[in-house]
């Protein structure tokens, strides 16, 4: 690892354990790359041991569109709560709020599996669908402005997971998908069809080759949270966050 990478590291475990915010400015050029934003992660992750067993079970993934490079993050086990969940005592810096489809796969799968797989053979790896809360947060005292790479290297900006009830994956009209988000006492938010790849699932190969490159197996039941429906929307400490999925589910934490 170079030393501007552990610079890095170095800097996301400090506003961890000191539970705040620094300052991105001075780090932003020492990124080079994804490659150097995913090392950071690592680093990061192995400080904290928080993936004992070396192949993270929870990820995030996404894009703005099937265009663009996809980016992914494994999320530490502390922070993926079943709903209804009780974050009141849980330190964040920010709250934003992400409403998500999240996709469990059924089977094992190797480096070799990943490669060969199309995006049209992805969903047969799918067994489970779960409607999924994402709360956004930052270790950057710039948070939304800091640069693309620090958001990547500060696990694409995760706070918490929050996952509704598994229910057997089956084919939909994503674009005639609604979901439905309602935070404290503000009107509820409707979306529809509004995922940026057009079907959760697109992503399940480009994922699974990231989670593989280094020649580890996906194991059986490795979850993934697919990108938001809603944008980022905001929330305080002390807010209900629902979002509803028609014909999927729901999920709920208190902040």
């Amino acid at each position: 690892m170079s030393p501007s990478v552990q610079t890095v590291a170095d800097t996301l475990l400090q506003a961890y354990r000191q539970q705040r915010p620094v300052d991105a400015a001075p780090l932003e050029r020492l990124l080079h790359g994804p490659d150097d934003a995913y090392a950071a992660q690592e680093a990061v992750a192995r400080a904290s041991d928080w993936f004992p067993d070396a192949v993270p079970l929870h990820w995030k993934s996404g894009g703005a569109a099937r265009p663009a490079v996809l980016t992914h993050a494994p999320l530490p086990p502390r922070h993926v709560w079943p709903s209804p969940a009780d974050a009141s005592r849980t330190h964040f810096n920010l709250r934003l709020i992400e409403a998500e489809v999240a996709l469990r796969l059924g089977r094992d799968v190797t480096p070799a599996d990943a490669q060969a797989l199309s995006h049209e053979a992805a969903p047969e790896l799918v067994d489970a669908m779960a409607v999924s809360i994402e709360i956004v947060d930052s270790r950057w005292q710039q948070a939304r402005d800091a640069g693309a790479l620090l958001k990547l290297a500060d696990l694409q900006s995760h706070g918490a997971l929050v996952l509704g009830e598994w229910q057997p994956f089956a084919a939909r009209d994503w674009a005639r998908q609604t979901c439905v988000v309602s935070i404290g006492n503000l009107a509820p938010k409707s979306f529809r069809g509004t995922h940026s790849l057009g079907d959760p699932a697109w992503l399940v190969p480009i994922w699974l080759r990231h989670v593989t490159r280094n020649g580890a197996t996906a194991p059986r039941g490795s979850v993934v949270t697919t990108g938001t429906w809603c944008g980022m929307l905001e929330a305080h400490r002390g807010d209900r966050v629902r979002a509803v999925f028609d014909g999927i589910g729901e999920a709920e934490v208190q902040l």
